[in-house]
Formats: C-alpha cells, sequence, structure tokens
C-alpha cells in the first residue's frame, strides 16, 4: 500500500497535478487499499466474507447515489453551454446567487457578486430554478420611489422630477421616465420614479436618481 501511495504521488507531481485533487485521490486509494487488505486477510483466516462483499456493494450503492448528483450538474452544464441563458460577464441572478458570471464549467458557474464574493453555485442548482438575465436587454428601469407629504399639490412634484431626470446623465430619452402617482401611504403620496438606462450605467443612475430626489425635494 505504502508503495502504491509513493508511486501515485510521484506520478502526480510529475505531471504538476493540482495539490488538492492529488491528495484527494491519495486519500481515496489509502482508503481502498486498506479494505481490500482487511478483507484479504480475514479470507485468509477463514472467516466468511460475504457480509463484508455485501457491505462494500452497499457502499459502492451508495457512492453511485451521491455521483448522480455529480452527473446532474455535469449535464445542467452541458445544457447552460448550449443553450446559452447567460454568457461570461452577463449581471444575472441564478441559483439564488446575484452577481456577475465569471466562468461556467463542467459542474458549477462560479459568480461575482456585488459586494466581490466569489460564489460557486452548482449547475443543476442554477437550470431547475429561475434565471434573470439583467444584461440580455440594452437597457433597464431603474424603480425608485419618493414619498411627499399629502398638502403638496402632486402634479408639480411630478414635473420637477420630470424635468431633473432628463438632465442626469445617462438616462435615455427613449423609452420617458415614468414618474406618477403609485400608491398611498399615511405620510403621503407615494410617487414611482423610473428613469431608463443602459446596463453599465445601472447604478450611476440609481444613486444620482435618489440624490436628485433628496435634492428637490429637501
Amino acid at each position: 500500500i505504502g508503495l502504491a501511495l509513493r508511486l501515485l504521488g510521484r506520478a502526480l507531481a510529475r505531471q504538476s497535478f493540482d495539490p488538492t485533487l492529488a491528495r484527494y485521490l491519495h486519500t481515496g486509494l489509502k482508503a481502498l487499499l486498506n479494505i481490500i487488505l482487511v478483507v484479504a486477510l480475514l479470507g485468509y483466516f477463514g472467516v466468511e466474507t460475504t457480509s463484508f462483499a455485501a457491505l462494500l456493494a452497499a457502499g459502492g450503492v451508495a457512492i453511485g447515489v451521491a455521483w448522480s448528483g455529480l452527473l446532474a450538474n455535469f449535464a445542467a452544464g452541458t445544457f447552460l453551454v448550449f443553450l446559452r441563458p447567460f454568457k461570461v460577464g452577463d449581471f444575472v441572478t441564478a441559483g439564488g446567487v446575484t452577481g456577475t458570471v465569471d466562468t461556467i464549467s463542467l459542474f458549477g458557474t462560479t459568480i461575482n457578486t456585488p459586494d466581490n464574493v466569489l460564489t460557486i453555485v452548482g449547475n443543476n442548482k442554477i437550470f431547475s430554478d429561475t434565471i434573470q438575465n439583467f444584461s440580455a436587454n440594452k437597457y433597464r428601469r431603474v424603480d425608485l420611489t419618493a414619498t411627499i407629504n399629502g398638502a403638496v399639490d402632486h402634479h408639480e412634484a411630478i414635473k420637477i422630477l420630470k424635468s431633473r431626470l432628463v438632465a442626469l446623465a445617462n438616462v435615455l430619452p427613449t423609452p420617458a421616465p415614468d414618474v406618477d402617482v403609485l400608491q398611498f401611504s399615511p405620510a403621503g403620496p407615494v410617487l414611482c420614479v423610473r428613469p431608463y438606462c443602459k446596463n453599465e450605467h445601472y447604478w450611476q443612475v440609481y444613486f444620482d436618481t435618489n440624490r436628485m430626489i433628496r435634492e428637490a425635494f429637501g
């Protein structure tokens, strides 16, 4: 067993194998060979090994079940590559994670979240869940609200916001920004403020619009 493990280690070292995967293979081979050794010794001393064989068979079934999830991730990854619901560089929500797609690999997809956390999601979880691709269309709508006092003329408030929205950088003239009464609250009417912009300008327009609302109604 020691000789086999040393030979495996040298072979992997010559191939510059990934250390994590090499250690995984080393541990797995060591466990397998030790099990075979124990069963062989028991058989040599006349101990009935049929039950051990059944136990090993059950272990094989358990491993097969565990690998089924991995194969499902592999199949889902193939579909993701060929159907292309998103590509590397797209900003998406997939598998419950929102961020920019970094890589699409065989078993998982790597996504960088807005707070710069590298997150790996299994391809099967992504493919079986809802996928939102924010980069697919040419522009996005920024959804914000502004609450005004009940005594304020909402027509005048809407006019002020519309005139200032068109002056903001990277706000698209077409479609025109939407500003209207959205709902009512105890504090007063709630206005929806919805400018449109290109995907790469979303957060800039988002924060500029919020600042503009504060300055207009301050």
